[in-house]
């Protein structure tokens, strides 16, 4: 298994989690198995997210499509996020 790290800042934690929450249906169909969302106890806009994947290769197809940019821009997300995976052991 496949953890995919995402740490970002938005422009507004609620607009952002509703965009998060209404794009579940397109991660499950780019094969998320499982998610998580942190927010930093001293800035509510300092967001870190895992999602889960049965490969590296199924979390970097994820990462490049056109759909999770758009998200991203639609929840309001500031910059470039920093992304690393990691394997479970």
């Amino acid at each position: 298994m496949t953890t995919m790290f995402v740490r970002h800042k938005v422009s507004n934690y609620e607009t952002w989690r509703k965009a998060y929450d209404d794009f579940a249906s397109v991660q499950k169909a780019k094969g998320v198995t499982g998610q998580a969302v942190y927010q930093a106890t001293d800035d509510p806009n300092d967001i870190t997210v895992t999602h889960d994947f049965v490969s590296v290769a199924a979390a970097q197809d994820f990462v490049n499509s056109d759909e999770l940019k758009k998200a991203m821009q639609a929840g309001g997300v500031i910059g470039a996020p920093t992304i690393w995976f990691t394997n479970k052991k």
